[in-house]
């Protein structure tokens, strides 16, 4: 039987270990989002692998304890935990670029190279500690028990402490580095403590990892010039227009933005939300306008640059986006614009009923779609602010067989009796993914000027459904409710 350790040591080591798998889990999340997104598929998929991790972590940490002097492997566990999270921030940025996308293989394989191995190795060090602790078997179970109790301690700390105040503070690069520096100096001071001087050959192999880690962090491509809390945000110069500004938010294109020219709509979506607005009142004069998402704030800017004098109100949930926007993308708050950081579905409950002639919708992304702004509920609480003739635009990104736009047509149309669709014909037709607009308003819309507006001012050949042939799109879907809405579902599987 191995000397015990002293009872404060090993519960510093349980709960230390414990805690380091949940900020693992947690960071995980933001690592993998700009490559695979933030979906339920997603978060499904951190959460199996790391519970496969303690699991085969532990199992093999006990094995390894019935076999090996604990005292000599659990110093050696956490360096090597450390060396492997030093390495998962390379690995995954390099691997992200390959496995970009919402495939199920690609997520669950990016995964696992973000999580699985620093996990599981960590994951083997509670058992080891387990075995030096049971010096007396007539106490096995208070021992067991104390230190189960002290390592779930940890775990819960830390998923609170990682996700409250590590990844506000601090970007998930700082985070993965502070964690392996941590695991790496935990393990060289129990060594010593517990005087293991590993061998030389080993010393050196675990050297030339971690530099080798540290070279790849070098060299790994990282997708984010700001991290928020939210999002992986980019600003890129547009090669084309110097005053062009593309903002991009998990790697993907999200917003098109000239700093001279605040009227420009470069994509095409802009473009048919531009026309709509351009129905709600003529150009020049002023509106009420509300946006549900602010991005880089092409919309706001457009309505203000064209109607002088509107009141442009945008609920943002990251506020570090807003302070982005206003660095970079030449966003000036004033009397005509306002924006407030907080999710849309929390604020837009305190908005005045009939305040609205415009309420816009740009809160989805292609790989990150927020449910509760889907539902119907949400329609609802739109149309209570919206005016008896106001228009509410809501923007939507699907692929083929397009069974979520289909759903949310449906949902917005179990609420307003109005409803029209913009898209191009190869996408109504479910041949390819696009972005779509759907437009809705308690009376009746004016589609024969809008697609004559349209065919002015788009730049992409688009389509207007409505009556029989909106009916036959949505093909009898669902009506997503807040008791029902299964956004990711629909967005990935056939």
């Amino acid at each position: 039987m191995a000397h015990p350790l002293p009872g404060k040591l090993a519960a510093f080591l349980v709960f230390f270990a414990s805690g380091a798998v949940l900020v693992l889990e947690t960071v995980a999340l933001r690592l993998v989002g700009p490559y695979v997104g933030v979906s339920l598929q997603v978060t499904s998929s951190v959460i199996g692998v790391a519970l496969a991790a303690i699991a085969y972590g532990a199992w093999f940490g006990g094995w390894l304890a019935d076999r090996f002097d604990p005292r000599r492997l659990v110093a050696g566990a956490l360096v090597l935990a450390g060396i492997a999270t030093a390495v998962t921030l390379p690995l995954v940025r390099l691997a992200g670029e390959a496995l970009r996308g919402g495939a199920v293989p690609g997520i669950l394989l990016l995964t696992m190279i973000t999580i699985f191995v620093p996990a599981l190795v960590l994951s083997a060090v509670p058992p080891m500690v387990v075995k030096l602790q049971l010096a007396d078997l007539r106490r096995t179970g208070e021992v067991v028990g104390r230190l189960s109790s002290i390592g779930t301690l940890g775990a819960v700390t830390a998923t609170l402490a990682t996700g409250f105040v590590l990844v506000a503070a601090l970007p998930s690069s700082v985070i993965m580095v502070g964690l392996a520096v941590s695991l790496a100096v935990a393990g060289v001071g129990v060594a010593v403590y517990l005087r293991q001087a590993p061998k030389t050959k080993v010393v050196a192999a675990l050297a030339v990892l971690g530099v080798a880690g540290a070279a790849l962090s070098v060299l790994a491509p990282n997708p984010c010039d700001v991290e928020t809390a939210y999002h992986c945000a980019a600003v890129r110069v547009d090669p084309a227009n110097p005053s062009g500004r593309v903002l991009f938010l998990n790697a993907a294109e999200h917003s098109y933005v000239d700093l001279k020219d605040p009227s420009h709509l470069q994509f095409a979506y802009t473009q048919w939300i531009g026309a709509v607005a351009d129905l709600v009142k003529p150009r020049g004069e002023r509106i009420d306008a509300l946006h549900l998402g602010g991005g880089g704030f092409t919309v706001p800017r457009y309505v203000t640059a064209t109607r002088p004098g509107s009141d442009n109100v945008v609920f943002e949930i990251d506020d570090r986006l807003i302070d982005l926007g206003e660095r970079e993308l030449a966003v000036r708050e004033g009397p005509d614009l306002k924006a407030v950081a907080g999710d849309a579905r929390m604020l837009i409950g305190g908005r005045a009923d009939a305040s609205a002639d415009l309420v816009v919708g740009d809160a989805f992304g292609d790989l990150a779609v927020p449910w509760h702004l889907a539902t119907k509920e949400m329609a609802q609480e739109i149309a209570r602010v919206l005016r008896p003739n106001g228009i509410y635009a809501q923007n939507v990104i699907d692929y083929p067989p397009s069974r979520f736009i289909r759903a949310e047509v449906a949902t917005v149309a179990a609420v307003f009796p109005h409803v029209a669709l913009i898209a191009p014909p190869a996408a109504v037709d479910g041949k390819v993914g696009a972005n779509f607009i759907i437009v809705a308003s308690q009376q009746p819309l004016p589609l024969v000027a809008l697609a004559e507006h349209l065919s002015d001012s788009s730049d992409e050949a688009v389509v207007v459904v409505f009556g029989a042939g909106l009916t036959d799109f949505i093909g009898g879907m669902q009506v997503l409710t807040d008791d029902f809405a299964p956004v990711d579902q629909l967005l990935i599987l056939p």
